[in-house]
């Protein structure tokens, strides 16, 4: 789709990966959002960010975790046309977006700020936060926490997941998951691609190193193998338990191939690692906890 001659709205979205704006989309609110300059990788002019967004969030859907709804598509502008996601806005006019940051400052004895992304300070947060059942806010934390280990989300932080608040009646809700752009190495190109694909060593280091959590856990980001693999928290155990048998790889290949404007070594890439990271991570951790 086009969506260069839709008609603009004036709602506007905070967020630091790429520029976004408001269009309708038959009588729908779509934020539209642009691909980023990337800030590692200088030989690419702009990430894969609207093709990781797309994905990761479809991904998280097929594997039975409510998401954004989000298609890609392309926008001229002075000439020149990206690709780009839209993303549905899934607010009302008596629902608002609230992050789990906001949340966390509701905790008044708390000594960190709503975006301190330490591990104990999170769950504490969690427990005693009284607009959610603890016990659902924490499955959903820790599902997600799954699925980003499998799609490689190095950016998910209190300021990118969250709840919906009615306005009218005081009740929150769990949103749907948002803000997918940092998974599946958005500043990887052809070359890095290429490279991983034929090179055990380079396909090893996207899987066991990097990338890490954007959750921290003694002032360090997590590493996603050595937390899952580990059982490092008994919850998190629960949720592999839980969430691992609705990854469906033949679902998210099918995703992937029909994925428009990107090339085979893109979807080749993608189906990889995914595939990589669901049996080196997921499928040893659960291994490794069924012996235990």
């Amino acid at each position: 789709m086009d969506f260069t001659n839709l008609p603009r709205r004036n709602k506007t979205y905070t967020g630091a990966n790429g520029s976004k704006i408001s269009v309708d989309l038959n009588g729908e609110i779509y934020m539209l959002k642009f691909p980023a300059v990337p800030s590692r990788n200088k030989e690419m002019s702009y990430t894969n960010g609207c093709v990781s967004e797309y994905l990761g969030s479809q991904i998280f859907n097929l594997c039975g975790i409510p998401a954004q709804e989000t298609m890609l598509g392309t926008f001229t502008i002075n000439g020149k046309e990206k690709i780009v996601v839209a993303c549905k806005d899934f607010t009302t006019p008596e629902t608002v977006l609230q992050d789990f940051a906001s949340l966390k400052n509701t905790i008044i004895d708390s000594e960190h700020n709503g975006y301190g992304t330490e591990l104990p300070d999170i769950l504490t947060a969690i427990d005693e936060q009284q607009a959610i059942d603890p016990y659902i806010l924490k499955e959903r934390f820790w599902d997600m926490f799954i699925i980003d280990a499998l799609i490689g989300n190095w950016d998910r932080h209190n300021g990118n997941w969250g709840f919906l608040y009615n306005t009218r009646t005081d009740e929150m809700q769990i949103a749907p998951v948002y803000d997918c752009g940092s998974c599946l190495f958005p500043q990887a190109d052809a070359k890095i691609m290429e490279v991983t694909l034929n090179d055990q060593t380079e396909k090893d280091l996207r899987i066991f190193q990097i990338p890490t959590s954007g959750i921290k856990q003694n002032g360090q980001k997590i590493n996603y193998f050595d937390f899952i693999s580990g059982h490092s928290d008994n919850d998190c155990s629960k949720a592999l338990k839980r969430v691992l048998p609705g990854i469906d790889m033949r679902k998210i290949n099918e995703l992937i191939d029909n994925t428009p404007y990107i090339n085979d070594l893109q979807k080749s890439f993608y189906k990889t690692m995914l595939s990589e990271r669901k049996e080196k991570i997921l499928d040893t951790s659960l291994r490794l906890l069924k012996k235990d």
